[in-house]
């Protein structure tokens, strides 16, 4: 609802128990309260103060329990001793709490009191859809989650993008229908798919699972399965020549929902284009990944490199020279008067431009191998088109 703010964003809601591939919806889990009491009634941990202080969809519980027996269910990081690890357990019925591990080591003997205020009962998933048309039906797909209680950069990062990409989008002239989707993790990604595989294989360019893209880390860039995709082609050509450190992982190294995406039998072309890789930040699953580890820089240069990639896929055509030979460009204003020996150099970019303008090559296969970012070969482009020289 916070979202539908900023974009007008379809909510579906789908019921627990659905068929879903492998799969099932789970059951819909509320919670009120939880905290676990020492014999004077002071509280260890709250979930008033910090939601991940209860594991995910536990089951609730009124009881007192010695120290030896709570051990069993609690959960810290002895690596992170200030850090309130992120747990959770969907499909297999279960209780316990997550503590900083500093806090843990002080328990003491005795008996303590614990309590979740929780119920899971048959209810619904839902998801947001915004579809955008364009002037064909061809589609650019975004996809973000929205399950990952209190985490920033590994959550709320991505939805936050998304939402200022789609309104970036609706704002512009296109040629594509963008199909923009916020999910739960992994069964969100299979209920979308099991619902709209159909015309998503029909239809879809090139998609974008879009997370963990707040923090000031490194770009991170994983691919498809087989990694020859549109969606792979222009994101490495953007990354190229905005963010040439960016660190190059192997689909071997996936955790999102490109498994899904991707997977054999669907198969679409989607890539993740990240900062931190999710599992490769410290503070990945933690209550550390907070408000602290992002920043509006952070978060503006993730969304340029997103916005770069959509304007690529837009006017990512294949160009084609119309004149045998090279053109002459002297009669035409592109070429220098006078012919020196830093003349040549001058209009190299065009002449290069022109040697492999085949019909074949499309925007980015040209930019790759000139070695020319494609925002500078744009207004070349264009220039070029007025010109009558390519079409």
């Amino acid at each position: 609802n916070i979202i539908r703010n900023h974009i007008p964003l379809k909510i579906y809601e789908v019921p627990t128990g659905t068929k879903v591939f492998d799969w099932e919806v789970p059951k819909e889990w509320n919670i009120r309260d939880a905290f676990i009491a020492d014999e004077s009634g002071n509280k260890i941990v709250d979930f008033k103060k910090n939601n991940l202080h209860v594991v995910g969809y536990s089951v609730p519980r009124d009881e007192w329990l010695p120290l030896s027996k709570l051990q069993e269910h609690l959960h810290s990081l002895p690596e992170q001793p200030d850090a309130i690890p992120y747990v959770n357990s969907y499909y297999q019925e279960n209780w316990g709490f997550c503590i900083e591990h500093s806090k843990r080591a002080r328990l003491k003997d005795g008996n303590y009191h614990i309590f979740i205020d929780s119920e899971l009962k048959n209810g619904h998933l839902t998801y947001g859809e915004y579809i955008i048309p364009g002037q064909t039906n061809k589609e650019v797909f975004l996809s973000t989650y929205i399950c990952h209680p209190s985490m920033v950069n590994d959550n709320l990062s991505g939805p936050a993008i998304t939402t200022f990409l789609a309104r970036w989008i609706v704002s512009k002239s296109r040629k594509y229908t963008y199909r923009i989707i916020f999910i739960p993790e992994t069964i969100g990604s299979m209920i979308y798919l099991s619902k709209n595989l159909d015309i998503m294989r029909k239809n879809m360019l090139a998609g974008f699972n879009i997370t963990c893209v707040g923090d000031d880390g490194p770009y991170s860039f994983l691919p498809t399965r087989n990694g020859n995709t549109l969606a792979d082609k222009i994101a490495l050509n953007v990354l190229k020549f905005k963010h040439p450190e960016f660190i190059k992982y192997s689909y071997l190294d996936r955790g999102s929902d490109e498994r899904q995406y991707c997977s054999p039998g669907i198969d679409l072309p989607v890539v993740s284009v990240m900062r931190s890789k999710y599992a490769a930040y410290p503070e990945y699953h933690t209550s550390l990944d907070n408000l602290s580890i992002i920043s509006p820089e952070s978060l503006d240069g993730s969304y340029d490199v997103l916005k770069d990639c959509l304007e690529l896929i837009e006017n990512n055509y294949q160009y084609h020279a119309v004149y045998l030979g090279e053109p002459q460009l002297g009669k035409r204003g592109l070429y220098p008067h006078l012919s020196t020996s830093s003349s040549w150099v001058s209009v190299m970019d065009t002449l290069n431009f022109l040697a492999y303008a085949d019909g074949v090559n499309d925007l980015a296969d040209i930019s790759n191998i000139i070695n020319v970012p494609v925002w500078k070969l744009y207004p070349l482009a264009a220039k070029l088109q007025t010109a009558g020289l390519i079409r």
